[in-house]
């Protein structure tokens, strides 16, 4: 089928061709997804010249846009297609794809290369490409009735020359079509071509013409419900000036303690590692039970890491993972002859953490120090793709306040804010004010311990609780939830998961029991231990009234400290945390009531 043959009708539902149902999850294919047949619709009702939609990753944006393109070109309204993409790997991916929908395109194409052979209908190029030349662009975009489609658009506003040169380039074009899973950004560079309007607050923000969230997705079967697992364990490590620190991973610590504590876990050379490392393959090996062809990723920091982590995961497998480093020429060889094989395990920097198609993909660890929603969100999107019913994405996760607040925030939906809003209008300085905010945001009272070097002296990783669509759920046996069964569904995991939870509630509440009523004896855990069993318990309910309220872990853990005692820095007994814990259990019942 060719694009000219496809149905001009917009309230037809375009059928896909013979290949394409291969991309759909279960009780999708042959035709476009419910939210896909209704953005078509609505793009065809309207034909803007600019249009953006929003939706999570693994719902099926690229085929929506080679929809859109179809119709297009079937219509006779633009003539050529102009798929531009953050990576090169990404732009074989599209080519590959559009050439399963009937609309060849060059992923070849160099900006000022001239013509292109008659067989093709477009071509790919990077944003990084675009802003090496503009001008032969938009030479090319003036010559023919053009669509762009800008893939993952939030990264026109990555640098300065990106955004200018894509704005100078595609200006003239007929079309736009702008796709991204995540159009929120931590920094103020307006993204070209999108729409923003002053919010409730008068701050400026992105405005999509359609929407499908995570969470639409997920009651659609069309992504996996994901499980976080939280690791934490006790930390050393030695500052620039000589001093040894210890610190537990997910306890509440300043800043800089919290980033130092991190790296040390994620340190090849440590225990916390390998632990974890074992841990999901473990799960990964249930998974195959029930998905023979499921596999894993490892986001590594860097690519020393990278080679490091693969090397553990040999000892641990026997099997050798695949390695991928973006400065690699081989690098989307490795990544698409991984995604056709059976094989466990792959671990990559970032070149895998967006737009990379790896259906596959079920058990992840995220073992990397970056941490802003953008990068989390993207790399998360890597193991929702459904392709069957029941299949669930586990990630393992280092229990660190700020990524068990991502996980938590999942379904929630942002847009891109451009910045503060002026009150005043003779307030000259609000820009300013945001850049001192920023910039002392980063300090902390713990200054000394920032710079280099640094050096990780030991970790050790112990299994902290499950996080299932913001609700926090601990146990004593870890073995529980790694043997958790590879297909379920988002209802029938949130039962177990509860019913497990009471299970083990009630083992602690008769061994409490057993205490009391012998209170002589010796006592069946030592005094670390019961106060580790504790910890865990307080994060992983503090955990969850975020979830619920939105309050920050911190401002939960001060006013705990306030009303219940106790030192700054830390719970000095058990009784302390109990009845802390007890506190927060209060609030939960009184908040529902």
């Amino acid at each position: 089928m060719i694009p000219g043959d496809l149905p001009a009708d917009p309230h037809l539902t375009p059928a896909l061709t013979p290949a394409w149902p291969e991309r759909a999850a279960w009780g999708t294919a042959p035709s476009l997804r419910a939210w896909q047949t209704a953005a078509l619709k609505d793009y065809l009702d309207r034909m803007p010249r600019d249009f953006l939609a929003v939706a999570t990753p693994g719902a099926g944006k690229t085929t929506f846009a080679l929809s859109v393109a179809s119709e297009l070109i079937g219509r006779r309204i633009v003539d050529r297609v102009v798929v531009v993409a953050p990576t090169e790997h990404l732009k074989m991916q599209w080519a590959e794809a559009a050439a399963r929908a009937g609309i060849p395109i060059d992923p070849t194409y160099s900006a000022g290369k001239g013509k292109i052979s008659s067989d093709y209908l477009g071509i790919a190029v990077t944003y990084a490409g675009v802003a090496v030349n503009p001008l032969a662009l938009r030479i090319r975009t003036e010559r023919f009735k053009t669509l762009v489609i800008l893939d993952e658009v939030h990264h026109a506003g990555d640098a300065l020359s990106w955004g200018e040169g894509v704005r100078e380039a595609f200006e003239p074009a007929a079309k736009r079509l702008a796709l991204t899973g995540t159009p929120f950004r931590s920094d103020i560079n307006p993204i070209p071509f999108v729409t923003y309007a002053p919010g409730s607050d008068g701050v400026p923000r992105s405005v999509a013409d359609y929407t499908y969230g995570y969470g639409h997705a997920l009651s659609d079967h069309v992504v996996r419900p994901v499980l976080f697992l939280a690791y934490s364990g006790e930390m050393s490590w030695r500052t620039r000036a000589g001093d040894e620190v210890a610190a537990r991973l997910g306890e509440p610590l300043t800043k800089d303690m919290t980033n130092q504590a991190l790296r040390t876990a994620l340190d090849p050379t440590g225990s916390w590692i390998p632990t974890v490392l074992a841990a999901a393959d473990k799960r990964l090996n249930e998974v195959r039970r029930h998905v023979p062809d499921a596999g894993g990723l490892v986001i590594a920091t860097d690519q020393d890491s990278a080679r490091a982590y693969a090397k553990t995961l040999r000892s641990i497998t026997g099997e050798a993972p695949t390695v991928v480093l973006s400065d690699e020429k081989a690098a989307s060889k490795k990544i698409t002859e991984f995604t056709t094989s059976d094989k466990r395990w792959m671990v990559a920097v970032r070149m895998v953490s967006e737009g990379v198609d790896v259906p596959r993909l079920a058990v992840g660890v995220f073992a990397t120090t970056i941490s802003t929603p953008l990068f989390f969100a993207q790399a998360i999107g890597r193991f929702v793709r459904a392709r069957s019913r029941g299949e669930t994405a586990s990630i393992f996760l280092p229990s660190v306040p700020v990524l068990l607040g991502h996980a938590s925030e999942m379904e929630l939906e942002r847009d891109h804010v451009l910045g503060r809003r002026v009150i005043d209008e003779t307030d000259i300085y609000a820009a300013e004010n945001d850049l001192l905010a920023q910039a002392q945001a980063g300090e902390s009272a713990s200054s000394e311990l920032e710079g280099l070097p640094f050096e990780a002296l030991g970790s050790e990783a112990t299994f902290d609780h499950v996080l299932y669509e913001g609700d926090a759920y601990g146990s004593e046996e870890e073995m529980d939830f790694l043997g958790i069964p590879g297909l379920l569904e988002p209802s029938q995991m949130k039962e177990l998961l509860q019913q497990r939870q009471a299970d083990s509630a009630r083992v602690q509440k008769a061994r409490s029991a057993a205490r009391q009523a012998a209170p002589d004896t010796v006592a069946e855990v030592s005094t670390h231990e019961q106060l580790a069993v504790l910890r865990r318990e307080l994060n992983g309910l503090v955990g969850a009234w975020h979830h619920r309220t939105g309050q920050a872990h911190g401002i939960t853990h001060a006013a705990l400290r306030k009303e219940c005692g106790g030192p700054a820095a830390a719970v000095a007994n058990a009784e302390q945390l109990r009845a802390r814990i007890d506190r927060v259990r209060e609030w939960a019942v009184r908040k529902s009531g």
